[in-house]
């Protein structure tokens, strides 16, 4: 009976150490699982979405600023190309308006001169007209030269600068006439007296069977002017090639002409000039080329002064040398003994 007693208590023991370690030591229970973040994943697929579309504006706004850009562009030279345009048919209208005004003057006046005129008083170029008081600068018209059997010739008269009396034999201003001519051309003349023109070398010869002085005027872009005189000039007639003879160099241009001083005039298809090359070709005129250039008052009419890659325009070595293209050139002469 107390054996089993003891057992009994035994195994009490046993329990309630078992009991007691439990009690200290639970068992783990697993956690509930999380609740799903749908909504979070709702707002991340959202933001996607914005940003998207965001990038997708940004592209086609860039795209169309780089239209926009392009059609500006475009439309600024356009418009360059018709303010260049519009320049030169005001600057043409400009002229005409002032040579009508002085061409009704000056008809006014040789209205006057009815009686006939024997050779003593004849008529042969600007000055022998400031001599019978026409001084007002304009177009006139020369009588025919009985003695070289030419007809009645118009010219431009400067009755104003340094005294007046000068026969304009070339002028460059509008840039509308083409000085690339052949020697026939150069020969008789060409362009509007009012304008760009050339006299004609026939004309020039008879101008000059005196000596007479000629004077070059210059502008460039920047509305600055020069000048270069030359007391002494004088051109041959055809059969000499229209030779050029200058002397006594005088003014603030430079002494460009010198080095073309007895040469004879070349065009693009009769080259006289003294070098191997075509200097009329190259320099895309009619002159009196050397080899082949200090000046080139017959060669191409550029836009403000731009011919960098060749040196075919407008030039005077002796001002702006040889790649700048001049804005404005007068050629006169006047005899050498005139007297305002």
């Amino acid at each position: 009976m107390a054996k089993i007693n003891l057992s009994v208590v035994a195994v009490g023991l046993t329990l309630l150490l078992l009991a007691e370690t439990w009690a200290q030591n639970p068992r783990k229970r697993l956690a509930p699982p999380k609740p799903p973040k749908a909504q979070c994943c709702d707002e991340l697929r959202s933001l996607k979405v914005q940003v998207a579309n965001l990038t997708s504006l940004l592209e086609e706004l860039s795209r169309k600023q780089e239209t926009d850009l392009m059609n500006v562009v475009r439309q600024i030279m356009e418009l360059d190309q018709q303010n260049r345009q519009q320049e030169a048919r005001v600057t043409e209208a400009e002229s005409k308006y002032s040579e009508i005004n002085n061409r009704v003057e000056i008809m006014q006046l040789q209205t006057l001169q009815s009686a006939p005129q024997t050779s003593s008083d004849a008529t042969y170029d600007c000055a022998a007209l400031y001599s019978k008081s026409y001084k007002i600068s304009g177009e006139y018209k020369l009588p025919k030269d009985d003695f070289l059997g030419t007809p009645e010739l118009s010219v431009f008269c400067d009755m104003e600068t340094n005294g007046g009396g000068w026969t304009l034999i070339q002028r460059r201003k509008v840039g509308l006439t083409s000085f690339n001519r052949d020697w026939k051309q150069y020969k008789s003349g060409f362009g509007s007296i009012r304008g760009d023109f050339w006299l004609g070398n026939d004309n020039i010869f008879r101008l000059t069977r005196q000596p007479s002085t000629l004077r070059i005027e210059l502008e460039d872009w920047e509305g600055r002017t020069r000048y270069a005189e030359y007391g002494f000039f004088t051109v041959g007639n055809e059969l000499n090639s229209y030779k050029l003879f200058l002397a006594n160099y005088s003014g603030n241009a430079g002494d460009s002409l010198r080095y073309h001083n007895n040469t004879n005039f070349s065009t693009n298809n009769k080259d006289n000039d003294k070098c191997v090359d075509d200097c009329a070709s190259l320099r895309k005129g009619g002159y009196w080329y050397n080899c082949c250039t200090d000046s080139n008052l017959n060669g191409v009419f550029y836009r403000y002064g731009e011919h960098t890659k060749n040196s075919d325009g407008i030039t005077w070595y002796g001002w702006h040398g040889s790649n700048y293209s001049l804005k404005k050139v007068e050629m006169k002469v006047r005899p050498m003994g005139f007297q305002p």
